[in-house]
């Protein structure tokens, strides 16, 4: 049974809420620049804001990870700068995003940081590409802007590029890569052509081929669970034509960490869609929860206004806000989280932290926020202009909710099936060193932090 746990604040240009996740607060906050007519000024702004925020709530200078929304592509290396610049040695894990703010701003920013309980709290910045969070026996890896190093055209070899940047992230960290649970793929002209085919449908068929024989999680998935698992994301449109890839990676020895792919109940499984939406289905989760003792994190992953596997409501951008927002309450509900094995981690859109919302058309956007507001509240949420992986969609919304068992619940919870423990490697079959490469034939290859992806695209750097 749902308990609250998120407080929320909503101020003139920004909101934010406090969540208390095994004993350490986490801060999200979105904020859209007041002041200033230059990318510098309207950034020192933001920065600034967000900064005030954290302040407030115990989390100054433990900014862990953000999202800036840049209107302008060809600015976002200037962005960058100014943002390193204000962080200094406190960079935060950032993914820099060409998707214009909704309200007309140059930039706005989505932060989290943690703030009571830090000082149990172990952060490692790596780069403002990598950040690692280490907490009650859990390691919390944020991965950005895994792009690709190639000089081919095609998504389907600038996507498996992308992933190949990824995997070398990740072992910095010291996170493999089936240990992901939420991805994000930012992909220009989303529903545009690609030769014969769609850009979208290419990147599913390259994230298809990258998946293959990958356990995701499997030494975290509750006992007894069967099919497919796959990471919660969001594949979603960007100005220009450039593709970038995201991640958040769980590490962790104890058992009683859990991490529970959800499908929806009014939804077809995405990975199960027919081929007339797609040759190669696109292969992500509903949602998932990562369930550590009494509390769980539930990661929403884009969802837009489809039942079944069929649009609803085409051309009606009210009536789609409000399905898609439907669809996110059946798949974090007790109902959906108990049918999941998950009973008494289930919440309602009151559970909601923070939440990301994509605007086809610029013109719908004051319908679609006043949908919004009234439905989730003070919920801090970023509204940018994104173009939807169907022509016919108009919105889709993103979020995480969060949700705590009773102390009776807690104490039964499912633990997590794990996997074998052994210093020799899955990939390669050696004790005690890695051979250069995985032999394409094992299925267990992915495991191996030499392992070899499918092929590299012609001109790849990596």
């Amino acid at each position: 049974m749902y308990t609250p746990m998120v407080r929320k604040i909503a101020r003139e240009r920004s909101h934010h809420s406090v969540v208390e996740l095994n004993d350490v607060g986490h801060v999200f906050a979105t904020v859209v620049p007041g002041a200033g007519a230059t990318l510098r000024d309207q950034a020192r702004d933001a920065l600034e804001g967000i900064a005030a925020v954290m302040s407030a709530e115990g989390a100054a200078g433990a900014v862990i990870h953000q999202a800036v929304f840049v209107a302008d592509g060809e600015s976002m290396a200037a962005c960058r700068q100014i943002v390193r610049e204000f962080y200094g040695r406190d960079l935060p894990a950032t993914n820099y995003i060409p998707q214009p703010p909704c309200e007309g701003k140059r930039l706005a920013i989505e932060a989290m940081g943690l703030g009571r309980g830090r000082d149990k709290v172990e952060i490692q910045r790596i780069s403002d590409q990598v950040v690692v969070t280490r907490h009650n026996g859990v390691a919390w890896v944020y991965a950005d802007q895994a792009v690709p190093r190639t000089s081919a055209a095609g998504v389907y070899e600038k996507t498996i590029c992308s992933y190949q940047h990824l995997r070398r992230l990740l072992p910095v960290a010291g996170a493999r890569f089936d240990q992901v649970l939420r991805t994000w793929l930012c992909l220009g002209g989303i529903v545009d052509d690609d030769g014969p085919t769609q850009r979208y449908k290419e990147l599913n068929r390259a994230r298809a081929d990258v998946y293959q024989h990958v356990p995701f999680l499997a030494d975290r998935l509750p006992e007894g669970h069967t099919g497919p698992a796959f990471p919660a994301s969001t594949g979603i449109g960007t100005a220009g034509r450039s593709i970038s890839l995201s991640a958040v990676a769980v590490v962790s020895d104890d058992d009683d960490v859990v991490a529970v792919p959800l499908e929806n109940p009014r939804q077809t499984a995405a990975y199960a869609y027919a081929t007339g939406y797609s040759p190669t289905s696109p292969k992500f989760a509903r949602g998932l929860a990562l369930c550590h003792g009494a509390d769980a994190t539930l990661f929403i992953s884009g969802t837009a206004s489809i039942t079944r596997s069929e649009t609803r409501h085409a051309g009606d951008v009210v009536a789609q806000t409000h399905e898609t927002l439907e669809n996110i309450t059946a798949l974090i509900s007790e109902d959906n989280l108990s049918r999941h094995g998950q009973a008494g981690r289930g919440t309602t859109l009151e559970g909601l932290g923070v939440a990301r919302v994509y605007v086809k058309r610029p013109q719908d956007y004051a319908r679609v926020r006043a949908v919004c507001e009234q439905r989730l509240g003070a919920v801090p949420a970023s509204y940018v202009v994104a173009d939807v992986c169907r022509p016919d969609l108009l919105v889709e919304i993103e979020g995480i909710a969060f949700s705590r068992q009773a102390l009776a619940a807690s104490s039964e919870a499912p633990r997590c099936r794990r996997a074998a423990r052994t210093s020799v490697c899955l990939g390669c079959g050696k004790d005690g060193e890695r051979a250069p490469y995985c032999p394409e034939t094992c299925p267990e290859r992915f495991l191996c932090p030499h392992a070899v992806l499918p092929a590299s695209p012609p001109g790849a750097s990596l």
